[in-house]
């Protein structure tokens, strides 16, 4: 791990140009392709997890929707890159915002497969991919982040656990990497209740992993994960998504915090609504005085191509159209403030500065050890 120095923004960064009009109209879920279904299963300790196309299922997320018949998420040993050894993905990264201690957490790393970008063009893709020197599967990172100040520590969002493979799930030795137990964490941001993100609360057995936090979540995001009617109409390969939402909450009964609007969840870190890729879907504002940062959760899952082409949606998005419009949104304040960012989906350890680049933009990781 690396101790950084604190990071001053040039510019005062304004408020947020986000307003909650999204919100509203992504109260209903339309047109989406639902996850793939997660595997528990023993065959899936020697493969990596690749989601494309083919492990997703094609359809739309509506009465009476179908999907084509579910393939395993472990369908194929082919992989993007070599799997390293679980030990080399317990990493942590920390650095100085102001007075606040943010450590990067990487849970490991998952292969999307280009099906998922399906407004993309293939022309432009394979040009994008060739200037980024990546394969034709994109290695893309899942990280959370942990942010302490004094003797209080706000955990956002936890990882996959078990859910998809031995390539992932690995907050726990993240966290113990560097140097903080899960009975130390107060507070725990879910940012969204997607498995690669929510997963993580539920310990063996089922008990609550963090057994002293109180876990905040947006309402609008437990409603729809909790919505009987909503899973009724839910095609039977997505129901395993309302399963997992709802049993990552149980062991945190009376200690969920659910919130609206923008809204400070803690000292220094504010909520902002960023609805599309799941109906309450947060980005977070972290911020110490002239020092801050947008985290922007899942506004981005594949840097080489949505930063160039904001319009691209992925196929995980509940409502496309909102989706697109929040990116575009959120890349645009980020730009034009010169705000440091950091994303759960972006290349570990996830923390870099967004820039104009002709009519789209472009991503500018921080160095190490410039942080």
């Amino acid at each position: 791990m690396s101790q950084g120095v604190r990071r001053e923004q040039r510019r005062p960064a304004r408020r947020s140009s986000i307003s909650m009009e999204w919100s509203e109209r992504s109260a209903s879920p339309l047109a989406a392709i639902p996850l793939p279904a997660p595997s528990f299963s023993s065959n899936s300790k020697d493969k990596n997890m690749n989601i494309n196309r083919r492990t997703f299922g094609i359809g739309t997320f509506s009465a009476g929707a179908l999907l084509l018949p579910p393939i395993s998420l472990f369908g194929s040993n082919a992989a993007a890159i070599a799997a390293p050894s679980p030990a080399s993905l317990a990493s942590a990264h920390r650095f100085m915002l102001g007075d606040l201690e943010i450590t990067a957490l990487s849970d490991g790393y998952l292969n999307l497969g280009l099906e998922l970008f399906p407004s993309a063009d293939p022309a432009a893709v394979e040009a994008l991919l060739a200037k980024a020197f990546l394969p034709k599967t994109l290695p893309t990172s899942v990280n959370a982040y942990l942010v302490t100040k004094g003797d209080r520590r706000v955990l956002i969002d936890t990882g996959t656990a078990s859910a998809m493979g031995p390539i992932l799930g690995h907050i726990p030795e993240a966290l113990a990497a560097a140097g903080v137990g899960p009975e130390e964490i107060d507070t725990i941001i879910i940012t969204h209740l997607h498995p690669d993100h929510a997963n993580g609360l539920v310990g063996i057995g089922g008990t609550a992993a963090f057994p002293a936090a109180e876990v905040v979540v947006a309402a609008p995001e437990f409603a729809f994960w909790h919505d009987d009617g909503i899973l009724s109409k839910a095609p039977d390969q997505m129901k395993p998504y309302f399963e997992i939402a709802r049993k990552s909450l149980v062991p945190y009964h009376g200690k969920v915090r659910k919130i609206e609007g923008e809204v400070e969840i803690a000292p220094g870190i504010s909520a902002l609504p960023a609805p599309g890729h799941t109906p309450g879907h947060l980005a977070l504002r972290i911020g110490s005085g002239d020092a801050n940062l947008l985290l922007l959760t899942d506004v981005i899952h594949a840097s080489a191509l949505q930063f160039a082409h904001p319009e691209w949606a992925i196929a995980f998005d509940v409502d496309q159209e909102a989706a697109i419009a929040t990116r575009k949104k959120v890349l645009d304040m980020v730009s034009a403030d010169g705000l440091l960012v950091a994303g759960m989906h972006l290349p570990f350890p996830g923390i870099g500065h967004v820039i104009r680049d002709g009519n789209a933009y472009a991503y500018v990781p921080t160095p190490w050890p410039a942080l």
